[in-house]
């Protein structure tokens, strides 16, 4: 397992090897006792697998508060995504700034967003598998997000978003100048 840092304290991209012959490829995808060596406590409460059916679907910023507050370890299974998460933990260097990366089930690379970021992503292909192995279990009352689109963000999504492609859910997310403050940063 190889980690790819940002400027985030937390914050990783894991390259993992993909073994390849003329019939199959081979990944493991996930060992718990290497990734608490570089993370955390390993507990995983649910996993998720969406299809998004379009090139250019974008998902923008989700998160969960307390006390459902979430990580995820994002990977594509299928298609590709250019994967995006802000950091929303109040008084940290990195308020409000984002990090991108592209996924592929050929690339290996998983995207750990750890509580205290909110997620979203857009594809770059049609039907595009998303999974996501969550530290917590869904919970509608804590269901938050953020506007994708917000200028003192300023995220550079990889397609334009399309008004069709975005729920009606993600159309009216709030500005970050507009979120309460429900993260904090500590050393």
């Amino acid at each position: 397992m190889e980690l790819k840092s940002y400027l985030y304290d937390r914050f990783k991209i894991i390259d993992q090897e993909c073994i390849y012959s003329e019939r199959v490829y081979f990944s493991e995808y996930f060992r718990c006792y290497l990734f608490s060596r570089q993370f955390e406590e390993c507990h995983f409460a649910q996993e998720n697998e969406s299809l998004s059916l379009k090139n250019g679907q974008v998902r923008v910023l989700h998160f969960q508060t307390e006390p459902n507050a979430q990580g995820k370890l994002v990977r594509c299974t299928a298609g590709a995504l250019f994967d995006i998460a802000v950091d929303l933990r109040a008084w940290s260097p990195t308020y409000g700034r984002w990090v991108g990366e592209t996924l592929t089930p050929y690339n290996g690379r998983k995207f750990w967003v750890p509580p205290g970021f909110t997620h979203g992503f857009s594809t770059l292909e049609p039907d595009t598998v998303t999974c996501n192995k969550l530290t917590d279990y869904y919970g509608p009352e804590c269901d938050r997000g953020l506007a994708g689109d917000d200028p003192a963000i300023g995220i550079f999504w990889s397609v334009v978003a399309d008004a069709d492609t975005l729920s009606a859910k993600d159309r009216k997310q709030p500005l970050l100048a507009d979120l309460p403050a429900y993260f904090s940063w500590s050393n």
